[in-house]
Formats: C-alpha cells, structure tokens, sequence
C-alpha cells in the first residue's frame, strides 16, 4: 500500500491513523478527504457565478490581445478548458475565432 507523502516536509514514511494521516518526523496529520476540497481553485466570473471546466462563457467587455492588433469583442463565446492559479489570467480559454488563450476570470460571464 503506497501513502502520499507528507504535504508539509515531503517526507515519504507516512503512516495512517484511523481516517488521519501522519508524518513522524514533522508530526504534521492531516485527512486526505479535506486536502482534496482545499486543492480546488474557486474562480468567479464578473456577475460572481462560480466558473469551472468546460463551462461556456461569454466576453463581459472587450478586450485587447497583447502582442497583437486583435481585439476580441464583447460577447464572443469561449469555453474553459482548465482553471489555473494566477494573479492575471485564470482560464485556459477555447475562443471562437483567436483560438486558444489565457484569460482573466473577471472579464467573462458563464453562458
């Protein structure tokens, strides 16, 4: 039976107790179940509607691409292939006509 190692230390000799698992050389515990619901990235579109992936959504405004004179208008389609953690862009988009490319959750509304 192979346990995952410790998320404070790394440490690899991870023992189980009872639904906890502990770490003996940093003495952290923690539930495995909890983890799991703390790793998701809540991302909120600009109408405060929790996005996730595969969601539809929609430009809110428009917006300029950078590095290029393209300037995708308000109310063209996209659909969210992944959320990540950012402090800029926080969807990996599918926009209809540009393409793949990073955009910020604020500017968009789910569909």
């Amino acid at each position: 039976m192979s346990l995952p190692p410790c998320p404070n230390c790394q440490s690899e000799y991870v023992y189980q107790d009872q639904a906890n698992f502990v770490c003996p050389e940093c003495a952290y515990e923690w539930n495995p179940q909890e983890v799991a619901e703390e790793d998701v990235i809540k991302v909120k579109d600009a109408n405060g509607t929790l996005l996730s992936e595969g969601d539809r959504v929609t430009l809110a405004k428009d917006l300029k691409v950078k590095g290029s004179s393209l300037v995708l208008k308000i109310g063209t389609k996209a659909v969210v292939r992944r959320i990540v953690e950012g402090k800029d862009h926080q969807l990996d988009c599918k926009v209809d006509g540009a393409g793949e490319m990073m955009v910020t959750a604020q500017f968009v509304k789910k569909a």
